[in-house]
């Protein structure tokens, strides 16, 4: 029998927060405030989705939109990241880096920076009760107007170290790159990891505007780079590791089916790999059955589970000792026995 995956140490990163939400959280806020949600995010959970058009992606963020807001008092913001980190821990994930745009909770708690602030002390105590290291990225939205995307720069280099990257997320087919140079420019300078989105509802060369124009660190999903045995040797290369989130890349229509997401092409070509779970709340799982997929669907052997947790754990930004440990952790667990069959 295989060793059991929840006790493989592993990082995360590539979570968003509202994503990261629990469902059943997310109908017990909304009951309490008397928020309607629609059937998608409630009978019908999780939805199905498809947004390889312009009108899917625009349902896909309507729902998260939705989701976001039932969010509406600081309590919630400490309920949510405690339950993340709570969750998280279950997966074997003992380092979280998890990303947020603060502008879209800014008009409810007093503004950019408090928001941030507010975000910054939940992460610290949830880290603090559930026994997880946990960072968090500041992200800027690709269809808003570049000065946005600075100004958030600016803000997450003013609390580096706890704020440890600058992303950019939303529709990468809304907003070039180069656009965004600047403000990652900023976050560079100011010491933050950039980890913009791309190559996934755009192809490869996606993920070459965000090494070239952004200086990409990691690439959120990136899974595209597949379809350019060039750009894959430039990435390994380079190791800029690619978050791969094998269920968002389903449940957007990125590909058919878990057997055609090219994880396996990825991991033989060189190319560093996170595993990510996306959005939880909208996919339907979680960090944990990233890793089953990896196994069932790729024919990952344990050596090769051990490989993916360790590349997440080398592309994350956890403090020297805290790797160590980490890197310990996946050989011990390697090293142990396999489970004992059901018979024996």
């Amino acid at each position: 029998m295989p060793r059991p995956l929840h006790a493989l140490p592993k990082a995360h990163l590539h979570l968003h927060f509202t994503g990261s939400m629990r469902h059943s959280t997310l109908i017990e806020l909304a009951r309490d405030q008397g928020l309607h949600l629609p059937d998608a995010l409630e009978q019908d959970w999780p939805p199905k989705l498809r947004a390889t058009d312009e009108r899917g992606w625009f349902r896909f963020q309507r729902l998260y939109d939705i989701a976001r807001s039932v969010l509406t008092r600081p309590e919630h913001v400490y309920r949510l990241l405690a339950e993340t980190a709570e969750d998280e821990v279950a997966a074997g994930s003992r380092w979280l880096e998890i990303q947020v745009d603060p502008s879209g909770y800014a008009t409810r708690f007093g503004g950019l920076t408090a928001t941030l602030e507010l975000m910054l002390d939940a992460a610290g105590r949830a880290a603090e009760r559930a026994g997880i290291g946990l960072a968090v990225i500041v992200a800027a939205n690709r269809i808003r107007h570049p000065l946005d995307a600075n100004t958030l720069a600016r803000l997450a280099t003013q609390y580096a170290g706890k704020v440890v990257g600058f992303g950019l997320s939303n529709d990468e087919r809304r907003g070039a790159a180069r656009d965004f140079e600047r403000a990652f420019r900023i976050a560079k300078r100011g010491g933050l990891l950039a980890v913009p989105h791309g190559g996934e509802l755009m192809g490869p060369r996606s993920v070459a505007q965000c090494v070239d124009d952004l200086g990409a660190d990691r690439v959120g999903h990136g899974v595209r780079a597949a379809e350019d045995q060039w750009l894959m040797q430039r990435l390994a290369d380079r190791q800029i590791c690619c978050e791969i989130c094998p269920s968002s890349n389903v449940g957007l229509g990125v590909a058919e089916r878990d057997a055609d997401v090219p994880l396996r092409r990825l991991f033989d070509a060189g190319v560093p790999i996170a595993l990510g779970a996306d959005d939880p709340l909208l996919f339907g799982t979680r960090l944990l059955r990233q890793y089953e997929l990896a196994r069932e669907v790729h024919g990952f052997s344990d050596a090769e589970v051990a490989e993916l947790a360790r590349q997440s754990v080398r592309s994350s930004t956890a403090p020297e000792t805290v790797r160590k440990e980490l890197l310990q952790g996946v050989d011990d667990w390697l090293a142990s026995p396999p489970a004992p069959s059901p018979a024996e």
